[in-house]
């Protein structure tokens, strides 16, 4: 879903839910992809505020909160802020 909205350059996604597991909201879970660092770079953000990004992130992955997607650490840059930043 996010690669066909947001046609990103770049694009990773880091499953961390086994450093998430022994956490009191996570107590009695038993979904195994629960917290992700996701990396995107797109052309989508361009004069988006990184709230504005988030959100669009956060509304295409809906379904995957209601089936157990509980967090996301998002980095989220166009390809001249990620050259810029380098």
């Amino acid at each position: 879903q996010l690669t066909e909205a947001l046609n990103p350059t770049a694009f990773e996604a880091i499953n961390e839910s086994h450093l998430h597991s022994h956490h009191a909201a996570m107590k009695g879970v038993t979904e195994k992809e629960t917290h992700f660092r996701v990396t995107v770079v797109s052309e989508e953000f361009a004069g988006k505020s990184m709230m504005q990004r988030h959100r669009m992130i956060y509304k295409l992955l809906g379904e995957e909160f209601g089936q157990g997607l509980h967090a996301l650490s998002l980095k989220t840059k166009t390809m001249a802020e990620l050259e810029k930043s380098k």
